[in-house]
């Protein structure tokens, strides 16, 4: 039988299980949101624990916390940054506007641990309380936009650059691999010049790059933060070094370079840097679901198609057809960048939802960045470890086609001009016949100057 204590806030008294740290504002959240069982990730909770320890080691400094609890509130802190209690934080990430349930959470577990710390019971806020000690100098409506910033900026340089650089390595040394391999080129679907395989790589590696650089310059918006703006950006109730003195242990802890804003209004109305983060995800969802689409079609066949490359069969592909094999990663990698641009559009849409002195949607922002950067790095080094590596160049395949391309007799238009040109092309469209074999038989160019003319490698 589940057992309970009594919590109290300032509506009354609440039910809470007897074994949590959590009290009665994260239970009124437990109960009023049962929404998705989905949670703001471990990386989200991180950050807020680290900004109540750098604001309680600021508290301290400024004298307006008490050195035996702000120790205390800073090793509870230091406990979750660590990775210990995650199963407290319960809230749904669909919640209370501008996360006050997640910051409350965050304060009410805390303030638990800390009083436990101390020789009293979870939950005796007596002891360490959740508003005043915990959340000293502090609102949700700074450290909620702090915590998104810190747990994006985290995320980027160990999940989602990693697994960029991995891939953009795997796609430089496919370039060089498929360098001597000349293949027909295509656009609009339709057949184009000769093109290299592995300049077709090139385009795609860099694609990538391109982003990461644009990811580079977002970043930087990232370390400029509002923290100690409090409730509208006017740090009421912080002492006047406070905001600095937090900033500083943040960036120490983080080892990043952090830095105070210097519009705490304007960080607060507003959550530009997350914005742009998620644009730039966009950005690389289309780029990742180009080249999906084009292997997927490269690929295609193994008969009936163009299967100018070779995909690793990593699993059957149907429950009817047997021996069938399907490009699975690429489908997985298709689905994974379809909800990161989803993503986006509900950042942007949240985004819009700002009014006034804040943002009441930053959880949903935060939560769908996040799930971004999670998703697409994971996509990107299952693809990149599990097809990339393996692609294999049909070499027969191309040259079939390459050989059967129309578009070889682009070579003509210095020599006969591009009416003339475009003649004996409809003539071996409508014919069949070779191009090289009309030239030759209207006696417009000799079998070796033909030959030379048509040779793919002079039009790279």
């Amino acid at each position: 039988m589940d057992k309970f204590r009594t919590a109290k806030d300032t509506l009354g008294e609440v039910q809470v299980p007897v074994d949590v740290y959590y009290g009665a504002q994260t239970q009124r959240a437990v109960e009023n949101f049962p929404i998705s069982g989905l949670r703001l990730p471990p990386a989200f909770v991180k950050a807020q624990a680290i900004i109540k320890a750098s604001a309680a080691s600021s508290n301290k400094q400024c004298g307006a916390l008490d050195a035996k609890k702000a120790e205390n509130i800073i090793q509870a802190a230091e406990e979750i940054i660590e990775g210990k209690w995650l199963d407290q934080f319960v809230v749904d990430a669909y919640q209370a506007g501008a996360g006050t349930s997640q910051n409350m959470n965050m304060n009410e577990v805390i303030a638990s641990r800390a009083s436990e710390l101390m020789g009293g019971e979870k939950g005796d806020f007596s002891i360490v309380h959740p508003n005043d000690d915990v959340n000293m100098s502090q609102s949700t409506n700074d450290t909620i936009p702090t915590a998104i910033q810190l747990s994006i900026a985290d995320q980027l340089h160990n999940v989602l650059y990693p697994a960029i650089d991995q891939l953009i390595a795997q796609l430089d040394e496919k370039e060089g691999e498929f360098h001597s391999v000349v293949k027909a080129g295509r656009t609009h679907l339709q057949d184009a010049v000769p093109i290299r395989l592995g300049s077709e790589f090139k385009g795609y590696k860099g694609a990538v790059q391109s982003v990461k650089k644009s990811l580079k310059h977002a970043e930087k918006s990232l370390y400029e933060l509002g923290l100690g703006g409090n409730a509208v950006g006017t740090g009421i109730n912080a002492h006047e070094n406070y905001a600095k003195l937090a900033i500083q242990e943040l960036a120490k802890r983080t080892d990043l370079p952090y830095v105070q804003s210097e519009n705490t209004y304007s960080f607060m109305q507003n959550t530009n840097a997350a914005i742009r983060i998620s644009g730039h995800l966009k950005e690389l969802a289309v780029h990742l679901i180009k080249i999906s689409s084009d292997l997927r079609l490269l690929s295609s066949g193994p008969r009936t198609g163009l299967a100018e490359i070779s995909l690793p069969a990593v699993q059957p592909g149907s429950s009817i057809m047997p021996g069938k094999i399907n490009p699975v990663i690429l489908e997985n990698l298709y689905m994974i960048c379809s909800q990161v641009i989803g993503n986006d559009t509900c950042v942007t849409t949240a985004a819009i939802g700002s009014q006034l002195e804040i943002n009441p949607m930053m959880p949903v922002i935060g939560y769908n960045v996040l799930q971004s950067i999670t998703i697409i790095s994971n996509g990107m080094k299952v693809f990149t470890e599990k097809c990339l590596k393996e692609i294999k160049a049909n070499e027969e395949n191309i040259t079939k086609w390459l050989d059967q391309s129309l578009s070889l007799v682009t070579a003509l238009n210095p020599h006969i001009g591009y009416e003339k040109a475009a003649a004996i092309a409809k003539e071996s469209f409508e014919t069949g016949k070779m191009l090289k074999e009309i030239l030759v038989e209207k006696g417009i160019f000799t079998s070796e100057e033909a030959e030379k003319i048509l040779d793919p490698k002079n039009m790279l």
